[in-house]
């Protein structure tokens, strides 16, 4: 087998983890539509419940989102009354929290959710799944260094 070409644009590893992510964006999309909720809700949703309130600005860093783009897609979560935002103890900062009827969306897409990720895990094989998020994790560190 011969070594990808690094500078053939074919290899580009943005391209090629952009296809990926559209390609498993439709998987989740899919399996969540039941809930009406599209799989990068269903993310900001999880944080929020497994990381509680958080600053707007916190939560941008643990999604690897600049703000303003979170700010867009918390903005019909916000609508919809799943996220609730209250002011920090700066009146600069917003405060962003799963709404109790967030965790009741959430309870029901988490079954969809695992149907999809279940899928996808036997798919890949469980050795490679898990490669696959390590090698995943290490380029996000290599951006944020």
């Amino acid at each position: 087998m011969t070594k990808p070409n690094p500078l053939d644009v074919t290899a580009c590893t943005l391209a090629n983890v952009r296809q990926a992510s559209r390609a498993l964006s439709q998987v989740y999309d899919a399996a969540l539509q039941p809930a009406n909720i599209k799989a990068t809700q269903f993310t900001l949703l999880a944080a929020l419940w497994q990381q509680g309130p958080l600053p707007l600005s916190q939560l941008a860093d643990i999604m690897v989102m600049d703000r303003t783009t979170l700010t867009r897609n918390l903005q019909p979560l916000i609508k919809r009354k799943l996220v609730g935002t209250a002011p920090g103890e700066d009146r600069r900062v917003r405060n962003i929290s799963l709404t109790p009827q967030g965790k009741q969306l959430l309870d029901r897409a988490l079954p969809l959710w695992r149907k999809a990720q279940s899928q996808l895990v036997d798919g890949l094989g469980q050795k490679r799944w898990a490669g696959l998020l390590d090698d995943l994790s290490v380029a996000v560190s290599l951006t944020q260094e």
